[in-house]
């Protein structure tokens, strides 16, 4: 698993765009749910974030051959401008195209990495609410489903990116949200991560409760980056998710605070925590223990909330719509999608 912060550490500066245009803070337009994926669609890969190695790259076009998928190359997906998949113009460029191109059904990111919050001030949301498509990855993706729907009302897709290792569970959750919908749907646990005896892999429940609301979410450190932008949606009444990778608890701790102030979190509907890999205080550390970190901090929002649930920078990861009703038990550690995301 690569470390998302990384990336955020070894970027090199890089020139900046001229604004789109103005925007505007508050609840997204109407929402748009995307038409479904179906065998033989032609899926536009590309790297809006940060370079990909070549054998990830074959990764990611095999992995959406082995879904029955073509695929179709972004223009600069070989760029490459320090550990950033090519300039902002370039990355802004080929999302922009695979939008527009009429052959092109849906978009996957190849990998996340950094580089995506620099993208949004230039993105052409009206050519995106024009042109709807599915958008699918996470991690660094999580600055484009935020702001696409807050700017558009997009339905997207927090799922693997295309280098993903593509597990039968990872694939099979893949497949029923974008390809084989029903609703109500509830997404199952992972049977794998429950076995787990990984570093991160346990459950845990904050506050029971059930509760329903619009799926908002993503990477904590992206989520918190955007925090005081009008490119993150409000909160109020959403079921909200996060993750995160490699970072030590005491920087979990900053950030959730940072959300907690600004976004705030303590008037979501309901807060689900996946698995938040390789976050756990080093020896000699004066840090505490990531569960003491996160239950400090979760427990005080008095909302149903829960840690454990299947995503994350895992291998076995479901997959999440952006926007979409769903219904959180956090007794049971269960989201259940009650619509499709998918016309």
């Amino acid at each position: 698993m690569m470390n998302r912060r990384s990336f955020a550490r070894k970027a090199l500066a890089l020139p900046l765009l001229p604004a789109a245009g103005p925007v505007i803070a508050g609840f997204p337009p109407t929402r748009i749910k995307p038409k479904r994926l179906s065998p033989g669609d032609t899926i536009g890969l590309i790297t809006p974030g940060s370079y990909i190695a070549d054998e990830s790259l074959q990764r990611a076009v095999d992995n959406l051959l082995k879904l029955g998928l073509k695929v179709k190359m972004g223009r600069h997906i070989r760029a490459k401008h320090g550990f950033v998949a090519g300039t902002d113009q370039q990355r802004l460029d080929d999302l922009h195209t695979m939008f527009e191109d009429k052959s092109v059904d849906a978009i996957w990111c190849a990998r996340g990495g950094y580089g995506c919050t620099r993208l949004l001030p230039h993105i052409d949301y009206s050519l995106i609410r024009a042109n709807p498509k599915v958008l699918v990855g996470y991690s660094d993706i999580t600055a484009l489903h935020q702001a696409i729907f807050q700017m558009t009302g997009l339905v997207t897709f927090h799922g693997p990116v295309g280098a993903s290792e593509l597990t039968p569970y990872t694939e099979a959750q893949l497949r029923a949200v974008l390809m084989q919908p029903e609703a109500p749907y509830t997404i199952p646990p992972s049977l794998e991560n429950e076995a787990s005896q990984e570093e991160g892999f346990y459950a845990e429940t904050y506050q029971k409760g059930k509760v329903e609301g619009h799926l908002l979410g993503g990477n904590l450190s992206l989520l918190a980056a955007m925090a005081g932008t009008p490119y993150l949606p409000d909160v109020e009444g959403a079921i909200v998710f996060v993750e995160d990778i490699g970072e030590p608890p005491y920087r979990l701790d900053r950030m959730l605070t940072q959300l907690r102030q600004s976004w705030p979190l303590g008037k979501a509907a309901g807060l689900a925590l996946g698995i938040f890999a390789d976050c756990e205080m080093k020896p000699g550390s004066d840090s505490l223990p990531l569960q003491q970190t996160l239950a400090e901090q979760i427990r005080p929002l008095q909302i149903p909330s829960a840690y454990g649930l299947p995503f994350g920078h895992i291998s076995h990861q479901c997959t999440f719509p952006i926007g979409i009703r769903a219904a959180f038990d956090a007794g049971r550690r269960t989201i259940t999608l009650l619509e499709t995301a998918v016309s």
